[in-house]
Order: C-alpha cells, then structure tokens, then sequence
C-alpha cells in the first residue's frame, strides 16, 4: 500500500494572488504528490472557486496532481462539471484527482441560491452516476428523478479511463455511497476512529457490491502547524471557526499541532487504522508562515510518512 500525502489550502491565506502559484512550484520542486483546494460558493472568508483552480495548475505544472476537497456536487450542474473535469483531465495529461461531496444539510448555499437541502444526497447519487457515464461513454441517455439527458457527449474525454471519482463525507449515507460508486474517499477533519469506521464500513459494503477500491485510495485531511496551540494563527484559522455550514464545530482538537514528532505520530495513527492518503492544510496566513510551514513539512514530516 503506497503511502502519499499532498497539501491544500481552505480559505485563501497568501498575501497576493501571485504567491499561490509560487506555493505550488514550491510543491512541485518538493515533488509533493498532490496540492487540494477547499470549495466554498458562498463565505465571508476568502475562498477560490475550486475548478477555476484546477484549471489554473493544469497549464502552470508539469507534475503534481490537483483536487478539489470537495466540490458540493448538488450546487452543481452535472453535464458542466463533467466538462470542465474532462476538460482540465484532458489538458494536464491525466493529473486530475476529481472529490465531490453533498455538504453540510445547514451551510449558507442552500438558503442563499434557494436550494432544498433534503434531497441533496439523492441528487449526488445520480450526479455521480451521470460523471461516470460521461467521462467514459460515447453517447449518454439518462432518465433520473432530477436529471434527464438524451444522446449527450462530452469530448475530449478524460486522459484517465477510468477518472478517479473521490467522495468525501462522514455520515454512513456518503461512506455507502463511495462503497456504491466511488473510486476512494477522504474525509474531513475527523478522528482516527471515524477514519476506522469509515473505511471498514467502505470496504464491506463495496465488497457486498462486487467492487473494490485500491486500499491506498482511502485518506484523511489534517490540519497542522508545527508549533504551539498559543500562536496567534491558531486561533484565527477558518476550521476553528464557525464558517457558514451551520453547524457550531470546534475543530481544535483534531488540529495536529506541536513539533515534528508529535503530527508524525498523528499521522501515523491514522494510517494504522487503514488511512494510506492525506491532505495537510496548514495552519498559517500570509506568505511567510505558510511557506515555512510547508518547507518544513516537506523536508521533516513527509520523509517519515510516505512509502
């Protein structure tokens, strides 16, 4: 099993527009295995629109691989994103590692775009299923509940055959739905003993199905910051925050902070439970801290972690 971890960035925590492109040829140069952006339609917080993103790395690298942590597939329409991640796929050469979601049931974008938040998990399901059929079939005729197509075709396809369908989420109803139709999944900001059940109930479900997944498709995101929880950073980072999903989440203590040592043996509980794929947000705003914390992760976190 291939242990790899890669970075991403919730809301946007650089000085200027030209230094998110700078972190990323940092990664490359590190020969870091994936950068990931958060996606968020609607927030105060400075978020970039996630496929814009992927759009941007796929003419700007050479190597890494790019996600999006996660596209909320029900504010979406199907044939579009089955276009533009064709489109980017197409353009990179095979780098595109596609994560949707359903959202949190009480986040902004529902009520804001007047959406209804209750069936959101009955329209990812046949989202999913339209992605599939489109990224790989020549001509797609497609009678849902919520989405009808006759004859539709999207070329150029994917470089990838099969493109990877990552789903993210922790509530049994997103775990049964990657066992049905994913290819992997990483989880949010979790404990090491959601992440066990998650991937155990993956595993059996995908099993009772006939399919499987790659054991190294299944992963986390971690927050961390090599330091203390007394600096001030921590306390103004957007997962500790309430950030518009509704829900009140103090995420502070499944932040990994400390020393070097400490967010190793973090992680490293995490990939004894099954956990082979991680997204490491750091815990830092301007472009200082945030290229510092990455330097240092690259240079004495990553060497320990990845096979």
């Amino acid at each position: 099993m291939a242990v790899r971890a890669g970075f991403g960035i919730a809301n946007f925590p650089f000085d200027k527009p030209k230094s998110w492109f700078e972190w990323v040829q940092l990664l490359e140069r590190y020969k870091v295995d994936s950068v990931w952006q958060t996606d968020r339609l609607v927030s105060l917080d400075p978020y970039l629109e996630a496929v814009s993103v992927m759009a941007t790395l796929a003419g700007c690298t050479e190597r890494i691989k790019f996600g999006m942590n996660a596209i909320v597939a029900p504010l979406r329409d199907p044939l579009i994103l089955a276009k533009q991640c064709a489109t980017i796929d197409y353009l990179s050469n095979g780098r595109l590692l596609p994560m949707f979601g359903v959202g949190y049931p009480n986040a902004v974008e529902w009520k804001t775009t007047n959406r209804d938040a209750g069936d959101r998990g009955a329209r990812a399901g046949e989202i999913f299923q339209l992605l599939n059929l489109l990224w790989t079939q020549e001509s797609v005729t497609f009678e849902g509940k919520y989405y009808q197509y006759r004859n539709v075709t999207v070329t150029p396809r994917p470089i990838q055959q099969p493109l990877p369908l990552w789903i993210g989420g922790n509530a049994d109803a997103a775990l049964k739905r990657t066992a049905r139709l994913g290819t992997g999944w990483i989880g949010g900001i979790t404990t090491v003993e959601q992440v066990a059940h998650a991937i155990n109930l993956i595993r059996t479900e995908s099993t009772a199905l006939g399919r499987k997944i790659d054991a190294d498709h299944y992963g986390t995101s971690l927050a961390f910051r090599i330091g203390t929880v007394d600096d001030p950073v921590v306390s103004q980072f957007p997962l500790v925050r309430r950030a518009g999903i509704g829900d009140e989440i103090d995420l502070r203590p499944l932040l990994a902070i400390g020393t070097v040592r400490q967010i190793i043996e973090r992680i490293e509980a995490y990939k004894a439970v099954g956990a082979s794929k991680f997204v490491l947000l750091p815990i830092a705003m301007g472009d200082a801290d945030v290229f510092d914390q990455t330097r240092r992760a690259c240079e004495e976190i990553l060497p320990a972690i990845q096979t």
